[in-house]
């Protein structure tokens, strides 16, 4: 059977990162005769100037019956003064998409690559070599609580947000962590507050649980989030999979992005289910930067975060992890052979950077 793709370029650069990958997705599956079943739609600020909502009905029904969707990035400034009805989830195309789904589990992935090691604000010897996962939960905590808002009442305004997990929820993403980990070099590090807050005690509670009964064969340390931020800044290469709440997880991940030496160098894979190292459900890939619509339109963008989310799409929706690793060789062979876009120290376009990874792809 087919799979089936649903791309959703987005808004700034997104239709032109989705584009360079969908190429490199097409030569890629054909070589392993994996037949695609390729559909296009439009999402966030793209979707609102054409039909006047961030996500149609439509759209989502479409990712309902994918295997996986191939999503560029959303957000505009131009748009940032509309308030959309309805809750947290609703004011932006990819929060709808991923709640939605319920894609929880979001790996992003940060490695060091040889080629632009002196693009990072590390000493080589400290970076080379670093190859982790910073596992964020995508669908609960601060970011989609309906608790929220500004309170006007009194002398002074008074603002909340209420960070909130229930015990079910932090063990279906435990559970995804572990399994990644086993996969990987068997290290998972849980980073909470909890000497703070007690979603934090919970968190640190039941990832402890899970990890002592249902993975004993994986390492499990705990660490307070701000010092995970400092030992990830001194030894990067010593970590393997990170796991962290929403708010945590989107701060801890962008750091990772010094380690590859651009954000638009990051892949991620969002899922809401693993088995045997395969997801059955729609699952949603995306590289970690935004919009960039400072360069939108200009065919700059790198899209190596894109290319190396398709390899990460055939790993876990395709259970093609040869061939994506593939990818990820023709990406590195690409980087050494000096081609780089503008935020990596170089001057190829989007479009000569994937014609270079679909060369270096087909000669090995």
């Amino acid at each position: 059977m087919a799979l089936k793709v649903l791309a959703l370029g987005g808004d700034g650069i997104g239709p032109e990162v989705v584009d360079a990958a969908l190429q490199v997705l097409e030569v890629a599956s054909k070589s392993i005769g994996l037949p695609l079943d390729i559909s296009e739609d439009v999402l966030g600020w793209a979707a609102w100037e054409r039909y006047g909502t961030v996500i149609r009905p439509t759209t989502l029904s479409k990712a309902h019956a994918s295997d996986a969707l191939l999503v560029g990035a959303v957000g505009d400034p131009k748009w940032d003064h509309i308030v959309i009805e309805g809750g947290p989830e609703d004011q932006d195309g990819l929060m709808k998409l991923r709640h939605e789904l319920q894609v929880f589990a979001c790996l992003r992935w940060a490695r060091a690559h040889d080629a632009l090691l002196k693009r990072t604000a590390f000493k080589p010897e400290v970076i080379s070599n670093t190859d982790l996962i910073v596992m964020r939960e995508l669908c609960g905590g601060a970011m989609f609580s309906p608790t929220r808002g500004i309170d006007e009442s009194g002398e002074s305004r008074r603002a909340y947000d209420l960070n909130e997990y229930t015990e079910a929820e932090i063990e279906r993403f435990a559970r995804i962590g572990f399994e990644v980990a086993r996969r990987r070099r068997k290290r998972v590090l849980s980073v909470d507050k909890s000497n703070v807050f007690m979603t934090g005690k919970l968190w640190r509670e039941v990832v402890n649980t899970i990890g002592q009964d249902e993975f004993p064969d994986i390492e499990l340390t705990h660490l307070f989030t701000d010092n995970a931020a400092y030992q990830l800044g001194c030894r990067p290469a010593d970590f393997d999979v990170i796991l962290a709440d929403n708010l945590f997880g989107d701060i801890l991940s962008d750091q990772s992005g010094v380690i590859a030496g651009s954000l638009g160098m990051l892949p991620s894979a969002c899922l809401s289910q693993l088995s045997e190292g395969r997801s059955h459900r729609p699952a949603i890939y995306e590289p970690v930067h935004g919009s960039a619509p400072d360069i939108a339109g200009q065919g700059i963008a790198n899209p190596c975060g894109t290319i190396l989310s398709v390899a990460m799409l055939l790993e876990y929706s395709a259970g093609e992890p040869d061939c994506a690793r593939k990818i990820e060789g023709a990406v590195d062979s690409a980087l050494n052979a000096g081609f780089a876009t503008r935020d990596i120290g170089g001057h190829h376009t989007t479009q000569q950077i994937t014609d270079e990874v679909i060369q270096q792809f087909n000669q090995m």
